[in-house]
């Protein structure tokens, strides 16, 4: 997290007797909030590491979308409903796709958010809730429950995927930041996948005061998921997950 980065330097700067040092530090938690809050820099990030979009009139027909969860989130005094965060675009692009004719069945892979990985409702009935609200017939809804992260999440819909050999075109939905590290680990499980890019941070380059010099407190949270995916990815790699 680039703020516990800048936090820790001006504690250090606090603290530590020497004056070189904290000079020192005090300098280099300036140069920290200045990267890290610069739109533009942080655009041109965005830009290298998401996986490009595919033209809806470029995908072929395909026998199911598999849809990543990561995008419910419960809401204890509110639980009469779906509660969506940032990323529904996982679901929504997916069902444009559907209603185009070319996805015919959507699996939707993703377990509780709790530690543990018990109790609640899981992602994928939440997701099938709204997919059968938007009128998707339950025959055309298949989901993956237990996964508690990516690699679950490729693992267990392999083995789901072992029952229905009917199922052969796969079209791959998730973020466009965390499809590098989705794709890896589905490639890894056996699974020949498309993917399909949704909900992109990046944007056109702007050459405008407000993205190439005033600072910005979104680009500097957005750095945040960026190395934490990033991280995620290398570990992933280093573990062989994908």
């Amino acid at each position: 997290m680039p703020f516990l980065w800048v936090l820790a330097l001006l504690l250090l700067a606090v603290f530590l007797k020497s004056l070189r040092w904290q000079k020192t530090c005090l300098l280099s938690a300036l140069a920290l909030l200045l990267l890290f809050s610069n739109p533009f820099l942080s655009n041109e990030a965005w830009r290298a590491w998401e996986v490009e979009a595919m033209p809806i009139k470029e995908v072929e027909k395909y026998d199911a979308a598999i849809i990543l969860g990561g995008i419910t989130g419960g809401t204890e005094h509110v639980a009469d409903r779906v509660h969506t965060r940032r990323g529904a675009d996982r679901f929504l692009h997916p069902l444009h796709l559907y209603r185009l004719g070319k996805v015919d069945k959507f699996i939707v892979t993703g377990g509780t958010a709790t530690i543990l990985g018990t109790g609640g409702v899981t992602e994928a009935e939440q997701l099938r809730q709204v997919l059968l609200l938007a009128g998707v017939p339950a025959h055309n809804i298949l989901l993956e429950t237990q996964s508690r992260n990516t690699r679950e999440n490729a693992a267990n819909t392999a083995e789901l995927l072992q029952k229905h050999p009917e199922l052969d075109t796969l079209l791959l939905v998730t973020s466009a930041f965390h499809m590098r590290r989705s794709a890896g680990c589905f490639e890894k499980a056996g699974l020949n996948t498309t993917s399909f890019s949704a909900d992109f941070y990046a944007s056109d380059r702007r050459f405008t005061p407000d993205e190439v010099l005033i600072p910005s407190i979104q680009a500097f949270s957005d750095w945040h998921l960026l190395i934490h995916e990033v991280a995620g990815y290398v570990i992933y790699k280093i573990m062989g997950y994908c």
